[in-house]
């Protein structure tokens, strides 16, 4: 392993934990769950097959998956199951932006953030030297 993995693996871990640690603390704090839902869950999706409870469920709870999963990519605990989280989470939202737009544009925040979350759970086993996981790892 390249002796400069563990300070690679922090850096692009802490910019996506950031990025979703942000955007769900904006959704949880400044916007509210429920004005998430019904703005860009519910009122964007009326017209489509999806039935309202579900809108209002995804809409309500993403803002708190992004704010927890951002928050322990910080911390580097539980890292990998954070990763597949937000990454299942990516799939279900492109999902909705390819629903209303067929030909919907990945190249601006979907593909980066999928980008640096794919890098993550690719890098080497045991390269995450500077996180909560390495550091648990290493009392066993």
């Amino acid at each position: 392993m390249h002796s400069n993995w563990p300070i690679v693996h922090f850096i692009v871990r802490w910019i996506i934990g950031v990025i979703f640690l942000m955007a769900g603390y904006w959704k949880v704090f400044v916007l509210t769950p429920a004005q998430h839902a019904s703005q860009f869950f519910v009122a964007g999706f009326a017209d489509y097959w999806i039935p309202e409870w579900l809108l209002y469920g995804l809409g309500v709870s993403i803002p708190f998956l992004e704010l927890g999963a951002g928050l322990l990519l910080c911390l580097g605990w539980r890292t990998r199951e954070a990763l597949i989280a937000l990454c299942l989470l990516l799939v279900v939202t492109t999902y909705g932006h390819c629903l209303q737009e067929p030909l919907f544009d990945i190249s601006a925040h979907t593909f980066t953030r999928l980008a640096l979350m794919v890098f993550l759970l690719l890098a080497p086993l045991g390269s995450d030297k500077y996180s909560l996981d390495g550091w648990l790892s290493g009392k066993k």
